[in-house]
């Protein structure tokens, strides 16, 4: 039985949900079956005191959500953002598990975040929160059990933190999260994996539409680990990249923007905001530029019933978990 398409105003989750179905609705999925998928196996929310700087105590709160253990030990990020929620953080979980699944990895799917803006904390602040999130989700992490990982907010150097952590609890541990420092075993390669994976599947797909990429004007909303590589590398396949955006704002040039100049603009300045030979743009219209490949690389969401009648790309790629609510994503069939 087709399902309603959720509103814009729907939760994460139930947009996730909305997804699931229309795939177990295509695979014949029993009733019985769909429920037992759809819903987490375990749900956690701690308390996150931290003693700041100034000596002031402020409590944050933080989330693991473990969905589905069925094909190995739970596996997913953990995100610090201030619109992190146990729902948010639930239907990144349930992400987590259809994709360890679809690309055949023995994991299942898991997610973590603690609400909180990164940027308001000093690096000894941001310690002290990975350290006692750490310590409040132990028991029920472990290299067998579940692996966290980078996501929005988070890093190597936060990877190193939590390791240590979980180390003075358990001992020398450095198999519980993936994303860690080279110098402290982790993959090389892992930063850029991401934007790479982009990258060679927007070429595969060219190769198999037989779309010509060359010269193909592409917008880039979000210009983190993901959006920063993808900036990198997708000049390979002859594309220009015309527009970046952050969370402070968004630049554009029709004509191209010089990738190497930006990337070391934004490492000094901390955003893509201000950068010369490029015309500044308002975030909340940014994905609305002509542009031939527009590639959402932020958070969810951003594209939805009031912006994606002014979408001008021919192309979506989706770098950020479910960056489309179901509305626009039931329609884009329709419009080609």
């Amino acid at each position: 039985m087709a399902q309603p398409v959720p509103a814009d105003d729907a939760s994460s989750f139930e947009a996730v949900c909305w997804f699931f179905d229309q795939s177990a609705e295509r695979l014949r999925l029993e009733d019985s079956l769909r429920e037992m998928m759809r819903q987490p196996w375990r749900e956690l929310t701690v308390q996150v005191p931290v003693r700041l700087d100034n000596g002031q105590v402020k409590v944050l709160t933080g989330y693991r959500v473990q969905h589905n253990a069925a094909r190995g030990p739970y596996k997913g990020g953990v995100r610090y953002h201030p619109q992190a929620d146990l729902d948010e953080v639930r239907a990144l979980a349930s992400l987590m598990t259809w994709k360890t699944a679809v690309v055949d990895v023995p994991f299942g799917g898991a997610k973590g975040g603690v609400a909180c803006d990164p940027s308001q904390f000093s690096q000894a602040e941001l310690n002290r929160i990975t350290r006692r999130y750490i310590q409040s989700i132990s028991h029920i992490i472990g290299v067998n059990r579940d692996i966290p990982a980078p996501d929005l907010g988070t890093n190597a150097q936060v990877m190193a933190w939590m390791m240590d952590a979980y180390g003075q609890l358990h001992g020398y541990t450095p198999a519980i999260v993936t994303g860690k420092p080279v110098e402290l075993g982790g993959s090389y390669g892992r930063e850029s994996a991401p934007g790479r994976g982009l990258v060679n599947c927007l070429e595969e797909w060219a190769r198999l539409t037989q779309y010509n990429l060359r010269g193909a004007k592409v917008l880039i909303q979000g210009f983190g680990q993901v959006g920063s590589w993808t900036a990198r590398l997708i000049g390979n396949l002859g594309c220009v990249v015309t527009g970046v955006a952050d969370i402070r704002g968004g630049i554009y040039n029709p004509h191209g923007l010089d990738i190497p100049r930006l990337l070391e603009y934004s490492r000094q300045a901390g955003t893509v905001v201000g950068f010369p030979d490029a015309e500044p743009v308002d975030g909340k219209t940014f994905l609305e530029l002509p542009c031939d490949i527009l590639i959402p690389a932020a958070i969810e969401h951003v594209i939805h019933e009031g912006n994606a009648p002014r979408i001008q790309a021919r192309i979506v790629v989706e770098a950020a978990n479910h960056p489309l609510t179901p509305v626009p994503t039931s329609s884009c069939g329709r419009r080609g």
